[in-house]
């Protein structure tokens, strides 16, 4: 068992708070902490940026802090973009020819529903267009389409939803042995699976932001709930892995933070503004 939040005493440090979504700053039914804006307020008026790292994209990344995006970073698309204040400071893209190569496979291979993801805009099949209902809570822009096969358009990340819960069954025995050579395939959850180019995570988001900022890693807290959240977690100087994950993740945090449901990050957040004041 992981030593609790309140063994981190050294706070005073901290430059850059970063925390993952869903399942760690927002509660099991997707909803924003109460108080939110307040710690992110506290945070800027000390020098201490808020960070919001997720394998959301960023638009739907700045709807969800309608008030505060200009003043925070968010490393979007499990790091395949970075913006700070808004301004696009990293971006990366996969090459053409592979993800349509994993988008035929995934459109091939039943119980998956796969998505382009295009910085502002996404892709997707119209026979799945009844999971919208799901890809809506994360994407905006939704172009659906007979088919991939003709899309020419830069993507950062590429997609798939699984309705039946079972990333992690598919990633073992489908994905990872098709591209796991090639690409770098996480679980975003039971029911996501996201491919990247090889070196692009939250871990590299977080260390473009850091040098960008001018910052050390040991200057950075960070929270997460899951396997997406490991290359953050294991760089950072304060790694806070939520006491609702998995006991797995427990390798990968240095302190145990209250649950999602209990506003665990806020309470963290709490600690680190006092400690800079």
């Amino acid at each position: 068992m992981l030593p609790s939040y309140l063994c981190d005493n050294d706070l005073s440090s901290i430059k850059l708070v970063a925390t993952d979504m869903d399942l760690t700053l927002l509660a099991d039914d997707k909803s924003m902490p109460e108080g939110i804006g307040e710690r992110i307020d506290a945070l800027t008026e000390r020098g201490i940026i808020f960070c919001a790292a997720s394998g959301r994209p960023g638009p739907t990344l700045r709807e969800s802090f309608p008030d505060h995006h200009s003043d925070m970073a968010i490393v979007a698309d499990n790091g395949a973009s970075v913006y700070l204040r808004d301004e696009l400071i990293y971006r990366d893209l996969i090459s053409r020819p592979l993800y349509h190569e994993v988008l035929s496979l995934a459109s091939n291979t039943p119980g998956g529903v796969p998505v382009l993801c295009a910085f502002d805009d996404v892709y997707a099949l119209e026979r799945d267009r009844g999971h919208e209902d799901v890809l809506g809570i994360y994407y905006r822009s939704i172009t659906y389409v007979d088919s991939f096969a003709g899309l020419d358009v830069d993507s950062n990340k590429i997609s798939i939803y699984f309705p039946d819960w079972d990333s992690k069954k598919n990633l073992d025995e489908i994905y990872a042995p098709a591209f796991g050579t090639r690409l770098y395939l996480t679980c975003a959850g039971d029911e996501w699976l996201d491919f990247m180019n090889i070196g692009v995570d939250k871990g590299s988001g977080i260390r473009h932001l850091v040098e960008h900022l001018g910052i050390g890693l040991t200057d950075v807290a960070a929270f997460g709930d899951t396997y997406n959240d490991i290359p953050m977690l294991d760089i950072v100087g304060h790694s806070y892995v939520m006491s609702n994950a998995a006991e797995h993740m427990h390798a990968h945090g240095k302190f145990l933070a209250p649950t999602n449901n209990e506003a665990g990050v806020l309470t963290v957040i709490d600690r680190i503004v006092k400690a800079a004041e």
